[in-house]
């Protein structure tokens, strides 16, 4: 397996943060042209009640900086120490997989129970990731 593969969920999931943070630019604007949420708003984000979609969008993208980032941190360790195999590859997809999907419920469903059983799954993911990745490095 070459090391290199263990880099494309990276680019995957760096890629669903700026679909995130270009849709959260977007939701921003609707807000105040579409909804009349101040401008002034998100200078404190305070001073106004901003819709629904646009809190769930925030909320999101704050979520996409809290647990991937141990994914962004395992992976790359997986990669600079030559730890990567099949398994490591496999795990890292599945990881990126149920971010896109949990993604998709949360932005488009918010399916509160949905969305929380994905996110337990990929929780699990990443902690066999790591459990993985620290297994093998023991065995060298």
């Amino acid at each position: 397996m070459q090391q290199i593969q263990i880099l494309y969920p990276l680019f995957a999931m760096a890629a669903l943060t700026f679909y995130i943070t270009i849709r959260l630019a977007r939701v921003r604007m609707r807000a105040v042209i579409q909804h009349g949420l101040q401008a002034t708003y998100f200078k404190y984000n305070q001073g106004g009640e901003p819709p629904e979609f646009m809190l769930r969008t925030e909320q999101h993208y704050v979520n996409l900086f809290e647990l991937p980032v141990l994914f962004y941190v395992v992976c790359l360790l997986a990669y600079v120490t030559s730890s990567v195999d099949l398994l490591t590859v496999l795990l890292a997809w599945l990881f990126v997989g149920s971010r896109c999907l949990h993604t998709y419920i949360h932005i488009r469903l918010n399916k509160l129970l949905k969305r929380r059983r994905i996110f337990i799954f990929s929780t699990f993911v990443l902690i066999a990731l790591w459990c993985e990745l620290f297994i093998r490095l023991m065995l060298k």
